[in-house]
C-alpha cells in the first residue's frame, strides 16, 4: 500500500498540478524527476553547521511512505528561528550533517502507507515533520497531520502549526489564561506574537504588552494594547502602567530578560521559557554569545518562588511532539485553533514568500529581525534571476560546488512581500 500503483500516482501528480494551475507535465513527473526507476525532488540541504553558505538546494532521492506514514506533496514550508539555530549548530545535541532542515509544512497528499486511516489521496494537510520538510515531498507519521480548511491558502497552513499552537499551548496549557489577565510577549511582530496577541484577543479584558523593534510598530501597534521598543527599558514601562506587574511572561530570548521577567510576575504569575534568540548574534555560533546569554540568565531560587507566589516553567512544542509522545493532546488543540480560524478570530499573519532556492536570504531577513509575522517558503515560487545560482550549487555531476562567501554582497534581495 505504499507504493500506490504507477497509475494512481501519476494521477494524483496531475491532480496536484491542476491544483496549482498548472498543465499536467508529460508522464505526470511533476516537480520530480525520475533516474531510471529513481524519483528524484529538490531540497535544501545543510552541507554542515555555519554560516548561509552552507545551505544548498539540490536533487535527493523522494521519499515514500512506510507503515503508519503520509506521503505530502509540500506546497509550502513554514521557518522559524530554530530554523536559524539548527543551521548554526546552536541547539541541544544537534543532529548530524548533512541533513535536510525544517519542521512544518503543507501541502497535498500524494501517498498513504499501510494502517494509514482517516486521510485520502488528496487531502489538503499541514504537518510538523521531525526534520526534512524543506523539500518538494515528505512523508511524516499520520499522527502530525492535519487537514486544513478549503478557505485556508498553503501559506497560511505552513504558517500556522508551529506558531499557534506554541501560543495557544503557553497561554491556556501552561499558564491558564483568563479574563482580566496582563501579558508581557516578546518579540511581538514575529509569528509567535502574533499568535499570542490574536489569542488573547478571544478572551475578555486581556492586556497585552508587547516588545518589537521600532521599524515594526506601526503594524502591530493594534495587535496589542502596550507596544515597547525591544532596547527600552520595559521593566519600568510596564511597571509605570501596571504597579503590579503582568501575570504571565512569554519569553524567546533568555539572558538577561528572564531576570527581568520574574521580576514583573504578579503573585501567582507565571514566566515561561519557549527560545534563546539572545544567543544568536552573528552567522554563525558564537561562544561568546552563549556563555554572555548564560551568564546573564538570574539563578533561580526555589525557596524565593515559594515565598513570592511565582511559577518559572518552560515550553517546548517539538520536544513534546517528537520525543515526550503528546501528539494526542496537540491534535485536539490544533482542532480548538482550526475552529477558531473558522470563526474568523485568529488568522496567520505572512510576512513574505521565497523560493528555495532564496533560503538564504530568507535566512538573512528572520536573523535581522526583520519580519512581521511568518517566513514561508514557497516550493512553486520562481527565485529571481539575481538567486537562482546563489544557493542552488549543484554541478552537472550532481556534486555541490565550493560557495565563496561575499560573493552576493551588496546585491538587492526582493522577496514576495504579503
Amino acid at each position: 500500500m505504499a507504493k500506490e500503483g504507477v497509475e494512481k500516482a501519476e494521477e494524483t501528480e496531475q491532480m496536484i498540478e491542476k491544483e496549482a494551475g498548472k498543465e499536467p507535465a508529460e508522464g505526470g513527473g511533476g516537480g520530480s524527476h525520475r533516474l531510471g526507476d529513481a524519483q528524484e525532488m529538490r531540497a535544501v540541504v545543510l552541507a554542515g553547521f555555519g554560516g548561509l553558505n552552507k545551505l544548498r538546494v539540490t536533487r535527493k532521492a523522494m521519499p515514500e511512505p512506510q507503515d503508519g506514514e503520509l506521503k505530502i506533496r509540500v506546497k509550502a514550508c513554514g521557518l522559524n528561528f530554530l530554523d536559524l539555530m539548527v543551521r548554526q549548530g546552536n541547539i541541544d545535541n544537534p543532529p548530524k550533517t548533512p541533513l535536510v532542515p525544517g519542521f512544518e509544512c503543507s501541502g497535498i497528499v500524494e501517498a498513504l502507507g499501510d494502517s494509514v486511516k482517516g486521510f485520502e489521496i488528496g487531502d489538503r494537510v499541514m504537518a510538523f515533520v521531525n526534520y526534512n520538510a524543506w523539500a518538494e515531498v515528505v512523508c511524516t507519521p499520520v499522527d502530525f497531520v492535519y487537514k486544513i480548511p478549503e478557505d485556508m491558502s498553503f501559506s497560511e497552513a505552513a504558517a500556522f502549526p508551529m506558531n499557534f499552537v506554541t501560543a495557544y499551548m503557553m497561554l491556556f496549557e501552561v499558564a491558564n489564561l483568563r479574563e482580566g489577565m496582563s501579558v508581557l510577549v516578546h518579540s511581538a511582530g514575529g509569528g509567535v506574537g502574533q499568535a499570542v496577541a490574536q489569542l488573547c484577543s478571544t478572551v475578555p479584558n486581556v492586556t497585552v504588552f508587547g516588545t518589537a523593534s521600532t521599524f515594526k510598530h506601526e503594524a502591530i501597534k493594534d495587535s496589542v494594547t502596550h507596544l515597547f521598543d525591544r532596547n527600552a527599558d520595559y521593566v519600568q514601562e510596564v511597571k509605570r502602567i501596571s504597579a503590579e506587574g503582568v501575570d504571565i511572561v512569554l519569553d524567546c530570548l533568555c539572558g538577561d530578560n528572564t531576570g527581568k521577567g520574574l521580576s514583573l510576575l504578579k503573585p501567582l504569575g507565571t514566566y515561561i521559557l519557549y527560545g534563546s534568540s539572545n544567543m544568536v548574534t552573528g552567522e554563525t555560533k558564537s561562544f561568546f554569545s552563549f556563555a554572555k546569554s548564560w551568564w546573564q540568565v538570574e539563578k533561580v531560587n526555589p525557596i524565593k518562588l515559594y515565598e513570592e507566589n511565582k511559577v518559572i516553567a518552560g515550553f517546548s512544542l517539538l520536544n513534546l511532539l517528537f520525543k515526550q509522545g503528546r501528539a494526542g493532546l496537540i491534535r485536539g488543540v490544533v482542532d480548538k485553533l482550526i475552529g477558531l480560524y473558522n470563526q474568523k478570530k485568529v488568522k496567520p499573519v505572512v510576512d513574505s514568500l521565497w523560493a528555495l532556492e532564496e533560503v538564504k536570504e530568507a535566512m538573512q531577513r528572520i536573523h535581522d529581525r526583520g519580519n512581521i509575522g511568518k517566513l514561508i517558503l514557497d516550493v512553486e515560487k520562481t527565485p529571481t534571476p539575481l538567486m537562482a545560482n546563489d544557493s542552488t550549487e549543484t554541478s552537472e555531476a550532481g556534486e555541490e560546488e565550493e560557495d565563496h562567501e561575499g560573493d552576493g554582497e551588496n546585491k538587492e534581495r526582493m522577496p514576495f512581500i504579503q
